[in-house]
C-alpha cells in the first residue's frame, strides 16, 4: 500500500513538473510582417500556436515602416520583411547573429475593377500605353514596390504624366480598395496583394519591369524568448508552411 502511494505521489510530482516546464516554455512572441503574408498567416499562426503552445501577436506593415519602427526601438521578436531593408537594419545590430532565411518570393502585377476590360500589359510598349490610357493608378509610393514603379515610370519616359494619375495608398489594402471605390482604374502591386473582392487580376507586369521581392526572417537581438522565436522561423520553412504560402500566391525560392 505504501509502495503504491509512493508511486502515485511520484507520478503526480512528475506530471506537475512537466506541466510547469510546459508553462515555462510557452512564450508570447511579437511578430512584424508584411501585408504580403496576411492571408498565409491567417492559417499559419493558429497552426503554429496549436502545435507549439506559443502565442503570437502579428503586426502587418510595409518593410520600410517596419524597419523605421525597429530602429526607433519598438520591441519585437521576429520580423518577416523584404531582404533589402532587413539587411540595412541588420548592419546596425538590431538582429541576432546567424542566418536570415528566405521565407517567400513574390513578383509584381496589375489589376482592374471586377468586370472592367483587362488592358494589355504583355509587352513594354503595351504596358506604357496602358499607363498613359489609365485615368488613375493606385500604388503605395512609400513601399519598396511603389518606389520601384515610380522608377519604372521614369524609365518609360512618362514620369511627369504619371504624377497626376497616382492615387497614393498608405496601406496595402488601400490599393485594390481604390479600384472598388472607383478612385482608380488600374492598380499596381505585389501579385498576391491584388487578390481581393471586387478586383480582377490582369497579370504580371512585363519581365523587364518586374521586381522579385524576397522576404526573409530575422530574430531580434533583444528577443525575450529566442528559442521560441527560432521555432517560429523554422516553422515558416516547414513543408506545411510552404504549401500554405504557395496556395496564397507566394513562391518560396
Amino acid at each position: 500500500m505504501k509502495r503504491r502511494f509512493m508511486k502515485s505521489t511520484a507520478a503526480f510530482i512528475c506530471a506537475a513538473m512537466l506541466a510547469s516546464a510546459s508553462a515555462v516554455q510557452a512564450a508570447e512572441l511579437t511578430v512584424f510582417a508584411t501585408a504580403a503574408h496576411v492571408d498565409s498567416f491567417k492559417e499559419l499562426v493558429p497552426q503554429f500556436e496549436k502545435t507549439s503552445g506559443h502565442k503570437l501577436t502579428v503586426n502587418f506593415r510595409t518593410s520600410p515602416v517596419t524597419m523605421k519602427g525597429i530602429e526607433a526601438g519598438e520591441p519585437f521578436d521576429v520580423v518577416v520583411a523584404i531582404k533589402g531593408p532587413v539587411d540595412g537594419t541588420a548592419e546596425k545590430g538590431f538582429f541576432a547573429s546567424g542566418d536570415r532565411p528566405v521565407v517567400s518570393v513574390v513578383g509584381l502585377g496589375a489589376a482592374v475593377k471586377a468586370g472592367a476590360p483587362k488592358p494589355d500589359i504583355a509587352t513594354a510598349d503595351a504596358f506604357k500605353q496602358t499607363l498613359l490610357n489609365a485615368k488613375a493608378v493606385s500604388i503605395v509610393p512609400e513601399s519598396v514596390n511603389g518606389k520601384h514603379f515610380l522608377a519604372v515610370f521614369e524609365k518609360l519616359g512618362i514620369g511627369e504624366q504619371m504624377k497626376a494619375k497616382i492615387v497614393a495608398a498608405k496601406t496595402p489594402a488601400e490599393v485594390p480598395a481604390a479600384l472598388v471605390k472607383g478612385d482608380a482604374d488600374l492598380a499596381l502591386f505585389i501579385v498576391n496583394g491584388l487578390r481581393a473582392p471586387g478586383v480582377d487580376y490582369v497579370g504580371p507586369v512585363p519581365a523587364e519591369f518586374d521586381q522579385k521581392l524576397v522576404f526573409v526572417t530575422a530574430i531580434s537581438a533583444k528577443a525575450k524568448e529566442p528559442q521560441a522565436a527560432n521555432d517560429f522561423v523554422k516553422y515558416l520553412q516547414s513543408p506545411a508552411a510552404v504549401a500554405i504560402m504557395k496556395a496564397n500566391g507566394l513562391d518560396t525560392q
